[in-house]
């Protein structure tokens, strides 16, 4: 919800690759992030090993570096564009663990 404002609000500065850095990097950074807790789930409850999962965050990591790569070769979208989706995103997600973690009394073991 917040990247939709903030591409619209960047559309001002730069009207077309702007937007377009913003959302392609809140996506990307979106499935970064689920990609991880994936990662971490399927550590922490199946056990099926820390070879697998070293072996998809690499894979992981090596896939979004082409797929960035790729659309800024092309100049589809802006760098700092992109930039700012990512941040935008680890933000929420921030936020939004820390919320969580204060409601359910965790909070003061984070700091």
């Amino acid at each position: 919800m917040v990247l939709i404002p903030a591409a619209l609000a960047s559309a001002f500065i730069e009207w077309w690759r702007l937007p377009a850095g913003v959302l392609a990097g809140g996506l990307l950074a979106l499935i970064n992030f689920r990609g991880l807790v994936r990662g971490v789930m399927g550590l922490l409850g199946a056990g099926q090993g820390m070879g697998r999962m070293i072996f998809l965050s690499q894979f992981r990591l090596v896939m979004l570096f082409l797929v960035l790569g790729i659309i800024v070769y092309l100049k589809l979208v802006n760098i700092f564009g992109i930039l700012a989706g990512f941040t935008i995103v680890f933000a929420v997600v921030l936020i939004e663990g820390y919320r969580d973690a204060r409601e359910t009394g965790r909070a003061d073991s984070l700091f």
